[in-house]
């Protein structure tokens, strides 16, 4: 079954949809982090080129939350479905498949962890594109040692708006350090969070493999009891038809016994 199946609509019946199974929550959940963790890996292949603004890491910043807090989510119904498929009226095919999904979550989260890695390399590496800075035209420096004493007012004022601005770009720049600066920080928090997750993962990884290997060997165990079974139901049924043959031999020989016997009181 693969992740496409999962976000189809559910089907309904007498016009009421039917809710999704534990599992297909699941999948339908891999399914989305996948989608989300491409679409994050194009935002930090971007990172240093001329997209890369102030607004596109605020894009980068809210995707990545987007993505960790699916995956906590994710997780967490993981569990739940780890700690069900423990119960032995389980299917054993369900948890066979269980645990397929849980090993795709786990790539899933790997390739997580890779563009956040790459992200933080990138982001460290380059600052969001700043606005160009406003500059007086070439007119302007060149005529202004001609203008008149009624002009210079004007000319005050716009070196002044010029120094604002350049003040304002100062101020900009700052505040993109500052915020490269937490964003950094913010990156390696998640991934923290991340690696915890992975970890805690791992376990159930280990507990599904430890399932499969359970189901496994009672598949096993019961081919090899229902073989054993045919063999001693061979061997039976070849010492029942002995018997039976023995058992005729005997009647048999009494028969021409008795008749024997007969003859000689007879004679």
């Amino acid at each position: 079954m693969s992740f496409q199946d999962f976000q189809k609509p559910s089907s309904s019946v007498g016009g009421r949809s039917q809710p999704q199974s534990p599992s297909q929550a699941v999948a339908a959940a891999i399914f989305q982090i996948n989608t989300a963790v491409s679409a994050f890996r194009r935002l930090v292949d971007a990172i240093g080129t001329a997209k890369d603004t102030p607004l596109h890491r605020q894009k980068l910043h809210t995707t990545r939350q987007r993505i960790l807090q699916l995956v906590k989510d994710t997780s967490a119904k993981i569990k739940t479905l780890s700690d069900s498929d423990h119960d032995i009226s389980v299917n054993p095919s369900k948890k066979i498949e269980d645990a397929k999904l849980v090993r795709d979550f786990q790539t899933t989260l790997q390739e997580f962890q890779k563009a956040q890695q790459l992200a933080s390399e990138r982001e460290s590496a380059y600052s969001p594109s700043a606005p160009p800075p406003s500059k007086a035209s070439d007119s302007d420096e060149y005529s202004a040692p001609s203008v008149d004493q009624d002009n210079r007012p004007f000319l005050y004022d716009q070196k002044r708006q010029e120094v604002v601005l350049l003040d304002n770009e100062i101020s900009f720049n700052e505040a993109m350090i500052d915020e490269r600066e937490q964003g950094i920080k913010d990156i390696e928090e998640q991934i923290g969070q991340a690696n915890e997750i992975f970890k805690d993962l791992a376990v159930l990884v280990h507990e599904q493999g430890v399932v499969i290997d359970d189901v496994h060997s009672n598949i096993e165990s019961s081919s090899a009891a229902t073989t054993q079974g045919r063999v001693q139901l061979a061997k039976a049924s070849k010492s029942s038809k002995s018997k039976s043959s023995w058992c005729w031999w005997v009647l048999v020989i009494f028969v021409i016994a008795l008749i024997i016997f007969l003859l000689v009181l007879i004679i």
